[in-house]
């Protein structure tokens, strides 16, 4: 075998679907066909059985597909309902079959659409036909497919008289397989194999040999793609179709999410507003930076620094910070306030609103942020992909995956990445260096283990750590402060490592009850040499008195997490409970040396000065232990009413402590937190999703010293309540209101009578209203979109006016990005993109001693995709805008990044 035989062998075009033809199985069956056009006439349809086996053993024919207006007790049917019924549940009929492919082969007649599972006799289908689409319902299956289970297969124009075929799942146990014809109804025959599953196969309305041409101008997919092999040539010398089938991880609207219940859950289940941003949304905007991410997300403000190129953001969640809020596949990480963003190994990116406590311990009361990172796959996958831009950007990025041995029970994942770039800030420089290997073993049907592990090496010269305010969105007498000034020194270094390394371990006793496990580590060091701060603007309105420090952040985060999940009945109300303990230990030791450094011209700059004088040394270290029990319900009442219960109890301890001087001083203290959490959905339609909640979370006090009397603080708690409405608009397309009413407690705040302590009797309060929408309105053309109102503001305090509002919080946002793709003709493949992201005044700080204007930033894209091959071309901030990312003070407002352009192009072999 030659290279480019190997190569077409490994010919790959998707990261999810696997296709590949086999010999034409239709020499297998013994059956006639059922012409579905002519069966909607007389309201009824037929399912044939044909022989499989190698010698044509005859199989038993499964369950008749029948219509709806066959079943006699609709109320009583799970599948119209959509949900299973709890007494269903205690029936080992009612379990969930698992289909864990998706084939499809072509053959004689057209194509075979395979269903791999070893359990299609257990299966009840009831079929439909609307317009020109036949619709398979499958009640209590789910596709739980290599690549996850938000998953949907789809092929278009697969063969002559068929536009369409699309499996996916419509909710958490129901699969739907929909063929859609050109002009009428087509011709589906369905199989039962014991050693395949379950067979639809799709008959062309043109004979095979005029296909054979029509094959080689193959249709153009989405990424991810993987292109089948063609089929051996038959013994009746039919020449073998080659087929393209695309996979897709839900385009722009993954129906499930994990993040708020720790299991795969339909999101319109869940009684708590989540936003999900997916793979082909961050490589339709290619985005480089959490900041950018966050755009697509209502309600979510910045209130860090995104102009360094994904460095110590800090995301707002309904108006309060989340930076230790940030999770990698359901573990808090706080590590990656350090850290930045890098895309390389990410799937998709989960906003959970609202208080998380309950399930993952200590928490913002606004919410979390899951990282969801790429899996391994089940067939080979190569992609490499190469990027150019703006301020001397240049990335590279490889994917690798596939399995390790012949049964596909060891499978690997493996990304590659190296960036470097400069900025519009004078002699800023940063390298990148990511690498992130995963691997899976099956070792038995019931028992997977997956490793993972991440190394990521940021060496970077040091960018401003903001401008005055005067001079920036406020006048100053001597002109505007150039955008791009650095008030840092060309020697000042920020270099990064970090490791993490972890497992997570599924068994499943059996199809209701499994154990998880999962375990992550991580270490960040950051090295500084002489980072430079701004202190106070001279009266001349011109002069940037500034500090400098030396010294090392050391933190090392440990997460231990196991839980059961079972699905159970008592009576006719299900069950689906989630019940474990979770233990977590934070590491901290910071060593710094800060001094003085001469003052800086921000009009007329001379770099070059050294740092002089010593202000003092910080030699601090910290450990924290939290052990956490937790059990949750969600409880079926109806099939259309649901109740989800949670409690938590956190038992938490802290010592801390410095050696500033030579003399070890240390201190602890302990407390412990209940976190309670009860939701209600009710779905008056299918379609439509009602849900309330209440919630609470917890922060710790610790470090932050002590009272007067020497009593240690309690943990801030956060309370939430929030009712909304999710709706289906169509198949493809939801959206979702949230109204919530969120308070923070236990805040501290100047004690008036004895200064340099504390009391806590600080609180802040935030209401508001958003709106979210995503999918496909029409094939190809794709949305995200949405709006918040946030009204945050301070309400007890005794440093801080009370009514002040809380600063980097805008009142009014909106984001909209929407991308249309041609999808036929001679321009097959071409799309083009575009967004706009608006954010309203925000207060620069608490004291509101002024105002970040507002602003409308312009994104747009275009590209173009042929087979293996894409090419992009992504503007951002196409109108030059002059805008304020964020402000910490006075003289730490940030500017958002200018005009850039960035050029993609990418391959899969």
């Amino acid at each position: 075998m030659n290279l480019k035989q190997f190569a077409h062998s490994l010919f790959l075009t998707s990261a999810v679907v696997v296709l590949f033809t086999t010999r034409v199985l239709s020499q297998e069956k013994v059956s006639s066909s059922v012409d579905l056009s002519k069966a909607s006439t007389d309201n009824r349809s037929s399912t044939q059985v044909a022989s499989l086996g190698a010698k044509g053993r005859q199989v038993k024919p499964i369950t008749e597909i029948r219509r709806l207006s066959e079943i006699k007790h609709l109320s009583q049917s799970a599948l119209l309902l959509l949900v299973q019924s709890p007494t269903q549940l205690s029936k080992p009929s009612a379990q969930i079959v698992q289909v864990t492919q998706v084939k499809a082969n072509p053959s004689k007649l057209g194509l075979d659409l395979i269903l791999q599972t070893s359990q299609g006799q257990q299966l009840q289908l009831v079929n439909r036909s609307a317009g020109k689409s036949f619709i398979v319902d499958i009640p209590s299956a789910q596709l739980r497919l290599p690549s996850g289970d938000g998953f949907t297969f789809r092929s278009d124009k697969p063969l002559a008289g068929v536009s369409e075929i699309t499996v996916t799942n419509l909710n958490t146990s129901t699969i739907r397989v929909t063929v859609t014809g050109d002009a009428k109804l087509p011709t589906v025959e369905l199989f039962d194999s014991p050693n395949e599953g379950l067979i639809f196969s799709v008959a062309s309305t043109t004979p095979v040999a005029q296909q054979v041409q029509a094959s080689t101008q193959q249709p153009q997919t989405q990424q991810p793609t993987r292109q089948t092999q063609p089929t051996p040539p038959s013994s009746t010398g039919d020449e073998p179709i080659e087929l393209v089938v695309r996979g897709e991880q839900d385009g722009y609207n993954p129906p499930n999410a994990s993040t708020a219940t720790k299991v795969v859950t339909d999101r319109r289940n869940i009684p708590q507003s989540i936003q999900v941003v997916p793979r082909q949304v961050l490589e339709d905007q290619q985005v480089t930076n959490l900041a950018d991410v966050l755009r697509n997300v209502p309600g979510v403000a910045q209130g860090g620094n995104s102009s360094t190129r994904g460095t110590f953001e800090q995301p707002l969640i309904r108006g309060f910070l989340a930076t230790n809020d940030i999770q990698r596949n359901g573990l808090r990480d706080s590590s990656y306030t350090y850290q930045g963003f890098d895309t390389a190994g990410i799937e998709r990116v989960e906003v959970l609103k609202g208080p998380a406590s309950v399930l993952y311990g200590q928490g913002s009361l606004g919410g979390v942020i899951n990282y969801v990172t790429k899996q391994p796959l089940s067939e080979p996958f190569y992609a490499v992909e190469a990027n150019a831009g703006s301020f001397n950007f240049y990335r590279g990025a490889i994917d690798l995956s596939g399995p390790l041995n012949d049964s596909k029970t060891l499978l690997y994942r493996l990304n590659l990445a190296a960036q470097t770039t400069e900025s519009f800030l004078d002699f800023y420089d940063q390298q990148k260096y990511f690498v992130a290997p995963v691997l899976t073993w099956q070792f038995s049907n019931r028992t997977k283990i997956t490793f993972n592990a991440e190394y990521q090496v940021r060496p970077t010269k040091y960018g401003q750590d903001g401008l005055p305010a005067v001079g920036t969105v406020l006048p100053n007498p001597n002109g505007q402060i150039p955008r791009d000034r650095n008030v840092a020194e060309p020697y000042s270094t920020s270099d990064l490592s970090s490791f993490r390394v972890g497992y997570d371990l599924e068994h499943r006793f059996s199809d209701n009850w499994q154990l998880r496990s999962a375990f992550g580590f991580s270490s960040v060091q950051r090295y500084t040499n002489n980072i430079i701060n701004g202190t106070t603007l001279g009266r001349d309105r011109r002069t940037l008195n500034r500090n400098t420090f030396t010294g090392i952040d050391d933190e090392r985060y440990y997460n231990f997490d196991t839980y059961l999940v079972g699905k159970f009945a008592t009576g006719s109300i299900g069950h689906q409970l989630v019940t474990g303990f979770n233990f977590i230990r934070q590491n901290d030791f910071t060593n710094r040396r800060n001094r003085r450094i001469a003052s800086l011209d921000l009009f007329n700059p001379v770099y070059g000065s050294q740092p002089f004088g010593e202000i003092d040394l910080d030699r601090s270290f910290s450990t924290s232990d939290i052990l956490g029990f937790y059990v949750q319900d969600l409880v079926t009442l109806a099939t259309n009413l649901k109740l989800l219960l949670g409690l938590r109890f956190d038992t938490l301890s802290q010592s801390s402590g410095d050696n500033d001087q030579g003399t070890v001083t240390a201190q602890s203290q302990s407390d412990n937190a209940l976190s309670p959490r009860v939701g209600l959905v009710y779905q008056p339609i299918k379609a439509i999703s009602l849900y309330a909640n209440y919630s609470r979370s917890f922060t710790p006090n610790t470090g932050n010293g002590n009272a007067f009397n020497g009593s240690a603080f309690q943990p801030e708690r956060g309370t939430s309540y929030e009712v909304g409405i999710k709706g289906d608009i169509s198949n493809r397309l939801s959206a979702t209101l949230a109204f919530y009413d969120l308070t923070r407690s236990n805040v501290l705040t100047d004690d008036p009578d004895h200064p340099d302590f504390f009391i806590q009797t600080g609180e802040q309060h935030s209401q508001g209203v958003e709106f979210s929408i995503a999918g496909a309105i029409l094939p190809g053309w794709n949305i995200i979109a949405g709006y918040a109102y946030t009204d945050a503001e301070i309400s007890q305090d005794n440093t801080y006016a009370v009514g002040n509002l809380l600063n980097n919080v805008p009142k009014h946002s909106f984001n909209i990005w929407s991308s249309y793709e041609i999808q036929s003709g001679s321009l097959k493949g071409f799309g083009v993109g575009g967004g706009l992201f608006f954010v309203g005044d925000r207060e620069g700080d608490l004291n509101n001693t002024f105002k970040l204007p507002s602003y409308l930033r312009t994104d747009a894209a275009i590209y173009y995709k042929r087979n293996r091959f894409r090419a992009a071309i992504n503007f951002k901030n196409l109108f030059n805008v002059d805008y304020f990312e964020s402000a910490r003070s006075t003289v730490n407002v940030y500017y958002g990044d200018p005009f850039t352009v960035q050029g993609t192009i990418s391959w899969q072999f």
